[in-house]
């Protein structure tokens, strides 16, 4: 009858071990355990220390303006050092949205993480309840008697051997579940680290637009009050014809060097671009507002006659402008008037022209598709607020947009 006992008591012990060893849940968990628990703890610190610094570079726009209140007497030198704080700013928020982007990501993938952990921990426990309840009820008793019926001395120290494995085993089972809880609780501060630095992200991206918006408003403030003081109103209209007369020797250099280059390639029998007389693109995609038209008209501030050598087309800051036809980019840089600007070849003496984009993303000699992205809206140069004035000039003059916009 003890016989009987010890082998069923060996059987339960051998099915108990097949029933653990299934489910690889303790091999699994010793993959996750310390080198798992270090990389969340760095992790987290990491995170800590990232959201430290991110408060620190915060913009002080108290601090710009009060730097930009010595350059006020002097309108294109104050435009030159906002617009370079207005890039600064912008440059922060596309950094800022991007680690909201990474930030996000990190967030779903320690979440996946720590379910899978939380996984591993709750079928660990149950495994373990059955152990203690199969100890609890066979007992010390069982092991003694299991040995008593041993067979002969070899049996006998077989059984001993896997009564010390089964022991070695059960510790393996408790020490991998600890670092299992150990590694849900680094998992879930990881977690939370991650969530404030999102938060904070957010916050620093508010922050920034608010600083920009606070600029802009100031910058309006200046050239208004500049343009519509009595006393400076004949210089004014005289600075904004010099402003006027500026961009268009701009231009008609760079139309020069673009009638140099086709005579280049005439001679090296090359290809230049020939315009198809394809529909241009509408430049500011979803926003078809026209703040200021193309043509002679009265200036809003000035009061004068002044010719507006394009259309101001009302959109957002930060929204995207769009390259109005296949073409060369033949400019992308920075005047105080013109703000950042691009201008693009089409070929057959047709160019257009984009200002005070608050960032340009293409560079000289870039090849454009009708439609592609080349920048983003801003209110950079001569500008009161954000639009994209948009020109078109063919055969060395400016004409009406109208001619090639739907």
């Amino acid at each position: 009858m003890k016989r009987k006992r010890g082998a069923r008591f060996v059987g339960l012990l051998i099915v108990t071990s097949l029933l653990a060893a299934r489910v690889p849940l303790f091999v699994h968990a010793e993959s996750l355990t310390n080198d798992k628990i270090r990389e969340s703890e760095e992790s987290k610190k990491h995170a800590e220390e990232e959201r430290k610094s991110l408060k620190s570079s915060l913009t002080d726009v108290k601090s710009l303006l009060a730097g930009l209140e010595a350059t006020k007497n002097d309108l294109q030198n104050y435009i030159t050092e906002l617009d370079s704080d207005l890039d600064d700013i912008n440059n922060k928020i596309d950094r800022l949205n991007t680690l909201i982007s990474d930030k996000e990501f990190e967030i779903q993938t320690t979440e996946a993480e720590l379910e899978q952990a939380r996984s591993v921990e709750e079928a660990q426990y149950n495994a373990m309840k059955r152990r203690i309840k199969f100890v609890y009820e066979h007992g010390e008793a069982s092991k003694i008697e299991m040995l008593l019926s041993s067979k002969s001395f070899v049996d006998f120290l077989n059984k001993a051997e896997f009564i010390n494995k089964m022991s070695a085993y059960d510790k393996r089972m408790l020490d991998s579940y600890i670092d299992t809880k150990n590694l849900v609780a680094a998992k879930e501060q990881q977690l939370i680290e991650q969530k404030l630095g999102l938060e904070d992200a957010k916050s620093a991206v508010e922050n920034e637009q608010d600083a920009l918006q606070t600029l802009m408003e100031d910058k309006e403030k200046e050239i208004t009050a500049y343009e519509g003081d009595i006393s400076n109103k004949e210089a004014a209209i005289a600075e904004y014809e010099a402003m006027i007369a500026e961009q268009d020797q701009i231009i008609k250099d760079l139309e020069k060097a673009i009638l140099e280059e086709k005579k280049r390639l005439l001679a090296e029998n090359k290809k230049a671009i020939v315009y198809d007389g394809g529909q241009f693109k509408w430049p500011a995609p979803s926003y078809t507002r026209i703040s200021d038209d193309y043509g002679t008209r009265t200036h809003p501030i000035l009061g004068t006659q002044q010719f507006h050598n394009g259309v101001d087309m009302a959109a957002p800051s930060g929204s995207p402008i769009l390259a109005a036809y296949d073409g060369e980019v033949i400019a992308a840089s920075y005047s105080p008037t013109m703000g950042n600007y691009i201008m693009i070849d089409h070929g057959d003496s047709l160019i257009t022209i984009y200002m005070h984009a608050s960032s340009v993303s293409v560079s000289e000699g870039t090849m454009v598709a009708r439609g592609e992205q080349i920048g983003c809206v801003g209110s950079t140069g001569r500008s009161t607020g954000p639009h994209l004035h948009f020109s078109v000039r063919q055969n060395g003059s400016y004409v009406s947009p109208w001619n090639f916009l739907s």
